[in-house]
C-alpha cells in the first residue's frame, strides 16, 4: 500500500476503512512495546484498536498495503500467448485474431501488447542467436562476392572479388572480376571446382539478384534463376540460399571476404589487372590456405588433403558450362516453339505469347514471365516434335482425332440395282464356255 506522505501528519483511512497511524504513532507503539507495555495498554494510550497495535508490532513498522488485484481477462493464457507470439514472429495482431477465434476472448490491441511484452526480448534473443554448424567433409561450399577499390596502373579501379570457402576444411579460392553478373558467379564456381578437383554436395549463397529470382521469408520457398538451375544440374550440386536478411548463416565466407579485403588487397597496388590476378593466386596458395586457421587450429590445405578431397565428387572430364543459350520465342498455333528445327510443346493457353527459352545441360526450359511453364529433354535429332501431353489438355483432337465440320447438305447414297437384274456368275460362264 502507498505510504502516507506526511511531515507530522494526521491519521488517515485505507480503502478498507481501518484507521492508519502516522509514522510517529507507529514508532511510539514500537518504543512502548520495547518498554514492556502490553498491546491493549498501548492501544488505550494511542486511542486505537489493540488489533492495529498488534499488526504494527508484528510487522515491525509501517505496513505497506496492497489493494486486491482484479482478475485479468488473460489470466491462465500465459503459455498459449507465448507459444502463439513466438510462432507468429511477434505479430500481436495475428495473435489477437487467433485468441478471439480459439479462446473466445476479445481484448484491445494495447492490452495484448502489454501481455506479450515479456516475450519480445526472448524473440529478439532467438533472432540474434546463431548456432555454429560444423560441416561434414565434402558437404558444403559457401560463396560470396565483395567489392573493393584497388589501385591498378595508378588509378582506383572497382574490383569484384569472388570468394569460395569449403565448409569443413576452410580452404579458400579467390577470383577477381570487373563486374558481378551471372556469368561471373558461374566462372568463379567453375574455377573453384577445377582448383579443388571436385564438386561439393551443395553450394550455399546469399540471395543475389543474379541467381535468386524470389525467396519468401515466411515460407522459405526459393525460386532460383533458370541458368543457375541448369548450371547446378550440369555440375551435379544442390543450390541453397540463406534465409533473407540472415547472411550470418553463411558466416564462413562472410569472414573470408573480409579476410581477403584486409589481408590480400589492402595496402597493395598493381601495375596491371593481370598482376592483380597473379597476386591473388599467389596469396591464396602461399598465405590463405597454409595459415593456421583460428577455428580449426589447422592449415586449411592440410585439413583439405586429409579429410575433404576424397569426399568431393570427381569432375570426370565434365566440360565447361559455356554452351548455355538463351532465346526468345513466340508460341505458335500448334502449342509449340521451334528451336533448331525441332518443336517443343508449351501449354496451349500461351498461344501467341512471347516466352524465354534456356538451353543448357541437355535441357530446354521455357519460362513465361517469372513462371517456368515447360521443361523438355533437348532433342538430338532434327525436325522432330517433342510434346508433353499435359500441355494439350482441353484441346480438341489432342489424341489424333480430327474434328470434321458438319456438312451443310445431306449426303445422298447411290441407288441399289433391281433384284431382277442380278444373275449368278455361273450363268455367264455357261454362255461363254469358260470361267472368269
Amino acid at each position: 500500500m502507498k505510504q502516507e506522505r506526511i511531515t507530522g501528519g494526521s491519521p488517515w483511512s485505507d480503502p478498507r476503512g481501518q484507521v492508519m497511524k502516522t509514522p510517529d504513532d507507529v514508532a511510539e507503539m514500537l518504543r512502548l512495546r520495547a518498554c514492556g507495555w502490553g498491546v491493549k495498554r498501548i492501544a488505550r494510550q494511542l486511542g486505537c484498536s489493540h488489533h492495529t497495535v498488534k499488526d504494527y508490532v508484528a510487522a515491525g513498522g509501517v505496513k505497506p498495503f496492497k489493494s486486491p488485484e482484479r482478475p485479468k481477462r488473460l489470466d491462465g493464457l500465459e503459455g498459449w500467448l507465448r507459444e502463439r507470439f513466438i510462432r507468429h514472429r511477434g505479430n500481436a495482431d495475428v495473435v489477437r485474431q487467433d485468441q478471439l477465434a480459439e479462446q473466445g476472448v476479445a481484448v484491445s490491441r494495447r492490452t495484448l501488447q502489454r501481455a506479450v511484452q515479456p516475450y519480445r526480448q526472448a524473440l529478439k534473443a532467438e533472432a540474434l542467436a546463431t548456432t555454429r554448424f560444423e560441416t561434414p567433409p565434402g558437404r558444403q561450399l559457401q560463396i560470396d562476392f565483395g567489392e573493393r577499390l584497388v589501385e591498378i596502373g595508378g588509378a582506383k579501379v572497382k574490383a569484384f572479388v569472388f570468394v569460395a570457402t569449403l565448409g569443413h576444411s576452410r580452404r579458400l579460392h579467390v577470383r577477381a572480376f570487373r563486374a558481378e553478373r551471372q556469368e561471373h558467379w558461374s566462372a568463379g564456381l567453375e574455377s573453384t571446382f577445377t582448383t579443388f578437383s571436385g564438386v561439393p554436395e551443395e553450394v550455399l549463397m546469399d540471395n543475389p539478384r543474379a541467381l535468386v529470382v524470389r525467396h519468401d521469408a515466411v515460407s522459405r520457398s526459393v525460386q532460383f534463376n533458370d541458368k543457375l538451375i541448369a548450371f547446378a544440374k550440369h555440375w551435379d550440386f544442390r543450390p541453397r540460399a540463406c534465409a533473407p536478411y540472415r547472411a550470418r548463416t553463411k558466416g564462413k565466407t562472410e569472414k573470408g571476404v573480409g579476410y581477403v579485403k584486409k589481408n590480400a588487397i589492402a595496402g597493395h597496388s598493381f601495375p596491371t589487372w593481370e598482376a592483380f590476378e597473379a597476386h591473388l593466386d599467389r596469396w591464396e596458395r602461399e598465405v590463405a590456405n597454409v595459415r593456421i586457421h583460428g577455428t580449426t587450429g589447422e592449415a586449411p590445405i592440410i585439413r583439405f588433403a586429409r579429410d575433404e578431397i576424397h569426399r568431393l565428387k570427381p569432375l570426370g572430364g565434365q566440360p565447361s558450362f559455356g554452351s548455355l543459350r538463351e532465346l526468345t520465342r513466340v508460341v505458335g498455333n500448334d502449342c509449340a516453339v521451334e528451336i533448331d528445327t525441332n518443336s517443343y510443346s508449351v501449354p496451349w493457353r500461351l498461344i501467341g505469347e512471347r516466352v524465354a527459352v534456356t538451353i543448357a545441360a541437355g535441357e530446354v526450359r521455357i519460362r513465361h514471365g517469372l513462371h517456368q511453364v515447360a521443361v523438355h529433354k533437348q532433342s538430338e535429332g532434327r525436325r522432330l516434335r517433342i510434346v508433353d501431353s499435359a500441355h494439350l489438355d482441353g484441346v480438341a483432337g489432342r489424341n489424333g482425332a480430327v474434328c470434321q465440320p458438319a456438312s451443310a447438305t445431306p449426303t445422298v447414297s447411290a441407288p441399289s440395282p433391281l433384284p431382277s437384274l442380278l444373275r449368278p456368275l455361273a450363268e455367264y460362264e455357261a454362255v461363254i464356255g469358260g470361267t472368269f
